[in-house]
């Protein structure tokens, strides 16, 4: 459904994350938060004597950190010209080998749910389920109906925002950030290295490495220990 960025402002003003996870993302593995979304139902009646609450339960799922500059980023296609001309902002503004990290996501819904009360006692309700198990790992967040998934991209925000410094913190301090003569950073060697070693075993397509090789404009570089892989997989 579309919408002005007016009513997108007013979305995300007014939803709620109700329970944060007890953990940041992870820096170096996958983080798998478990998310329940509440909101009234859009046929909502507020003269019914049982209101009713719609709870959508999903989890998702963030990749390690992978550390990026401004011009690996303009190597990815299928942007909009918006977009190209951001990335052009980047470039000048920071410098096309500044280190940055780049989180990806994926949603994995559950299921939906609508039961009877309002939304402050299912809440309650399923805080008091969440204390029980245990689990460090899952939020709460009370949304629109309509548009749960820019409640949900909101959360997926604000998780990205207070994990960022102490996932760059650990990343410095192992060196990662640090930068080569030909403007690739070490994390972005070790990651080609595991590349490498996934196309050697099968698990992933020779495509994908190169297209990473392109992107850091490494394929020269490391094309021999390609091929040689290629050879003794056939």
């Amino acid at each position: 459904m579309h919408f002005d960025d007016e009513r997108l402002e007013d979305v995300i003003r007014h939803t709620e994350i109700l329970r944060l996870p007890k953990q940041t993302l992870a820096t170096f593995g996958i983080t798998n938060i478990g998310y329940y979304l509440v909101t009234e139902p859009v046929y909502s009646e507020p003269e019914k004597d049982v209101p009713e609450t719609v709870i959508r339960e999903g989890r998702v799922i963030t990749e390690r950190p992978r550390i990026v500059t401004p011009h690996y980023l303009s190597q990815f296609e299928g942007f909009s010209l918006d977009a190209q001309r951001y990335f052009n902002m980047l470039l000048k503004k920071y410098g096309p080998n500044a280190p940055g990290l780049f989180y990806s996501y994926r949603n994995e819904p559950k299921g939906l749910t609508i039961v009877a009360g309002d939304i402050p006692t299912v809440v309650d309700k399923i805080n008091a389920e969440i204390d029980k198990r245990g689990d460090p790992l899952v939020t709460i967040i009370k949304g629109e109906d309509e548009f749960w998934d820019v409640s949900l991209l909101k959360f997926i925000y604000e998780m990205t925002r207070n994990s960022m410094n102490n996932n760059l913190l650990q990343l410095q301090s192992r060196g990662l950030l640090d930068v080569d003569t030909g403007g690739v950073p070490l994390d972005a060697k070790l990651r080609i290295e595991e590349l490498l070693g996934e196309v050697s075993k099968g698990k992933i397509e020779p495509s994908e490495l190169k297209d990473e090789l392109d992107r850091w404009g490494l394929f020269e570089e490391y094309q021999d220990r390609l091929f040689a892989v290629l050879r003794k997989r056939h």
